[in-house]
């Protein structure tokens, strides 16, 4: 093995410059594709970290217009989703459904302190609205079982509306505000990327309202869903339940809309799978050059040890072993330039990351493709020596003693 070292190192040394230039060309190719994958994980981790991309195991159901007549309706009847749908949906929605919830929207109000007031617009919610939306209670808590059944009136405020609301910003969680007459009970804050509503209790919402059953839009977060066919078949016995108790065809699209966010994750997850592999066949076809470069210079090292070839074969050295020097040589080369691209990519890519682009989140690559790129390198170092060793086992001993 030593020896086998030792000849590989005898190579390169004698090669310098050639050795150099296309060594150069393997770390460029290997460095771009470093810097591709990486951008492809910053635009996948954007996608993914991105508000609209949260939730993405909910479908989401509003209620519409008939365009359809049913069992004696006629069409452009107005389907009011109710709240005890979600018990219908629970009951008759499949073993995927995990959970249903609604929310209830209500009017602008003023909200007020004695330091300051402002204006906006309240949603009545259910405990696990907030994580649904991809949100972190900052301070305080959020909205539990308990607020719901004892229709608490507390009230989850945004960062920037408390800020205004109270002078001492070290006691917002208990403070007290007024909203409609009543006062509520500050329960938590929270720093939202978009939008400003205010949150309470659902049941608290509810009563506000005169204790209609009316609710604005239903939620349905799915479990064990890992294909389209399985999501469409969910969103089927949604639209089939509803039908059943708002007396509408379930086929009549526009009696119902939905929000099918999982399937939308699942279209937006196979385009990043695309994108992934055209990167891939970008980077390839970059490196080519380079493993072109370095077949050449295994060519020529095999045409001007010819002579060695053939007195090593005279002496009894087998076929194997020319195989094995000839392709560790030109793994060996693509091996060290291809981790000097590698080491340069990494850095680039952390570079990157510190620079805040819209829409790509943490541009640097992990474990997973380094040890592709390896594979890479490995099989690309093997493709560059296999013909030039296929070419040195076809030299016959007699033959190349001869050579000149």
């Amino acid at each position: 093995m030593f020896d086998l070292f030792r000849e590989i190192y005898q190579t390169l040394r004698n090669n310098k410059l050639r050795t150099f230039l296309t060594g150069i060309s393997v770390a460029w190719g290997i460095f771009m594709l470093i810097i591709l994958l990486g951008m492809a994980r910053g635009v996948t981790n954007g996608f993914e970290d991105s508000p609209g991309n949260r939730g993405t195991n909910t479908i989401a159901v509003w209620g519409g217009r008939t365009s359809k007549a049913y069992a004696g309706y006629k069409e452009g009847r107005t389907i009011q989703l109710k709240n005890k749908d979600t018990g219908n949906i629970k009951s008759e929605g499949g073993e995927h459904i995990d959970d249903v919830t609604s929310f209830i929207n209500g009017s602008s109000s003023v909200i007020s302190t004695p330091h300051d007031y402002i204006t906006a617009r309240y949603r009545g919610v259910y405990p696990s609205y907030l994580k649904l939306q991809g949100e972190e209670i900052t301070e305080g808590r959020f909205i539990n079982e308990a607020d719901m059944e004892y229709k608490r009136k507390v009230i989850v405020l945004t960062r920037k509306n408390a800020n205004i609301l109270f002078e001492d910003t070290t006691k917002i969680v208990g403070g007290i505000v007024e909203m409609g007459g009543l006062s509520f009970t500050v329960i938590g804050v929270f720093d939202p990327e978009w939008g400003e509503d205010t949150f309470i209790p659902y049941t608290t919402a509810k009563m506000i309202n005169g204790d209609k059953d009316d609710v604005d839009n239903l939620t349905v977060t799915i479990k064990d869903v890992y294909t389209q066919e399985d999501c469409h078949k969910v969103e089927l016995n949604i639209r089939q339940s509803l039908a059943n108790v708002h007396n509408f065809n379930y086929d009549d699209n526009s009696a119902i809309w939905v929000w099918n966010r999982f399937n939308q994750y699942l279209t937006a997850q196979s385009a990043m799978g695309i994108l992934q592999a055209v990167i891939w066949i970008i980077g390839i076809l970059t490196m080519l050059s380079g493993i072109v470069g370095v077949s050449n210079i295994m060519f020529v090292s095999v045409k001007e040890r010819t002579h060695e070839i053939g007195i090593r074969r005279a002496i009894g050295a087998k076929p194997k072993n020319i195989l094995t020097q000839i392709l560790m040589e030109s793994v060996a080369i693509t091996g060290l330039f291809g981790y000097i691209g590698v080491f340069f990519g990494i850095l680039a890519t952390e570079g990157i990351s510190m620079i805040e682009m819209k829409g790509i989140s943490n541009p640097t690559v992990d474990i997973t493709i380094a040890i592709q790129v390896t594979v890479v390198l490995i099989l690309s170092g093997c493709l560059a020596g296999l013909f030039p060793a296929l070419k040195a086992l076809k030299v016959k001993p007699v033959e190349a003693l001869r050579d000149e």
